[in-house]
């Protein structure tokens, strides 16, 4: 990374090179992944993140302890639930999808809950017919009086479960209540939500005192910017989900003197224009080197939530295929990407087959340009023995023609 002299007149421009390195370090991905992490710097890292996006799917690992793997190989899972369900440092609800958030963020949340609210309700209310509104109260009241319950707590025993479209009343009150702030996950019992008042789960200092909601507009817009270390103002909207492209727009006229330009180079050499906070230069000649070993990445890592940002600047092209028919796959139904140094250099396909304690490697893809040399080979195989063991595998197999 060059060191910059620059001048609050000039255009900063990035080449693709530094502009892959300097998004990376926000992303926390260039630091030492074998340096001690604490339960302190746990909390650090998820804050610098934002978020860690939570789903269900457990092809290896569930996405919110691979996406912290990723970044460092000692992360401790008690570590992550004692600062949700011991410290409270930490809360989940929804970004752009489910989410583990710094609870210090809850008191912009609620400006989330306020605009979401009036959308959920009428919506959920044409799905769900009658009772819908007698079913909150019942269940809120429930709450308050008899403490945390799961889903199944509530449902009623001939009640036939299935997907959203087919939630019992209660089920829908305890999502819509959640949704809204009212209701807080507690905790979770074989991964399923447990729901309290949030008043009983959150310390008060997490969502007092108020802010407003020219405060609110302010906070998510820098803090995005922060994170994402350049962008547009709809990259700006897209990172948190709180607020419109618009009101980013707005932001960004109405504080330009904070702001600097930016000529990002994308992979193919095309100049984009971004904007950076001001500070932003004086950071540039400290970005790290990432770590040159291969490192498999989660679907849902924020790496590479906006799929058209990690075209740009990595010329790689990733879709999620679970709900493409198997027929019409191109590469399989969770495949992981690939991280080598700063660059994706491939993906994967593999399943943790937890009766036999086995990581089963089914089929590697390199990326065009990408050498098949015994060395990478040797990086790889490192880093899924190291996945491996982090989920419960006692080994590694890899099926006859995984290579292609």
């Amino acid at each position: 990374m060059g060191i910059y002299a620059y001048h609050p007149a000039m255009t900063i421009h990035l080449s693709n090179r530094d502009a892959r390195r300097v998004f990376m370090a926000r992303q926390g991905l260039s630091e030492p992944p074998n340096k001690a992490l604490t339960k302190q710097g746990l909390l650090e890292l998820i804050e610098r993140l934002g978020f860690v996006q939570v789903d269900s799917v457990q092809t290896v690992e569930r996405a919110h302890h691979q996406i912290l793997f990723a970044r460092n190989q000692t992360y401790r899972r008690e570590h992550l639930t004692a600062l949700l369900e011991e410290d409270r440092a930490l809360f989940e609800h929804w970004t752009h999808d489910a989410s583990i958030l710094p609870s210090a963020f809850f008191r912009y949340w609620k400006h989330r809950f306020a605009r979401r609210a009036p959308i959920i309700l009428e919506r959920w209310r044409k799905w769900q017919g009658e009772g819908f509104d007698t079913a909150f109260s019942e269940t809120l009241e429930r709450i308050a009086v008899g403490g945390p319950v799961l889903s199944r707590d509530l449902k009623a025993e001939e009640h036939k479960s299935g997907g959203w479209w087919n939630w019992h009343p209660s089920k829908t009150a305890l999502e819509f209540l959640w949704h809204t702030g009212q209701l807080a996950i507690s905790g979770r019992r074989n991964f399923q939500k447990i729901y309290d008042l949030t008043e009983r789960v959150l310390p008060a200092h997490h969502y007092q005192p108020e802010v407003s909601e020219a405060e609110f507009i302010d906070w998510c817009c820098r803090s995005a910017l922060t994170r994402l270390g350049f962008a547009t103002h709809g990259e700006i909207a897209a990172f948190w989900d709180l607020v419109s492209p618009q009101e980013a727009k707005d932001w960004v006229s109405g504080h330009r003197d904070e702001l600097v330009e930016v000529t990002v180079e994308t992979v193919d050499g095309k100049p984009r224009a971004a904007l950076a906070l001001a500070d932003f230069p004086a950071t540039l000649a400290a970005v790290p080197e990432p770590p040159s070993r291969v490192r498999v990445l989660s679907p849902f890592d924020p790496m590479i939530r906006d799929r058209a940002r990690t075209e740009r600047l990595f010329g790689f092209f990733y879709r999620i295929e679970i709900f493409v028919p198997q027929a019409k796959r191109e590469y399989g139904y969770y495949v992981f990407p690939l991280l080598e140094g700063d660059r994706f250099v491939g993906r994967i396909d593999m399943k943790a087959d937890r009766k036999r304690g086995v990581l089963d490697v089914t089929r590697l893809w390199w990326e065009p340009g990408i050498r098949n040399s015994s060395g990478r080979l040797e990086k790889l195989d490192a880093e899924l023995q190291r996945l491996a063991r982090f989920s419960g595998m006692e080994r590694v197999e890899y099926a006859e023609g995984w290579l292609g």
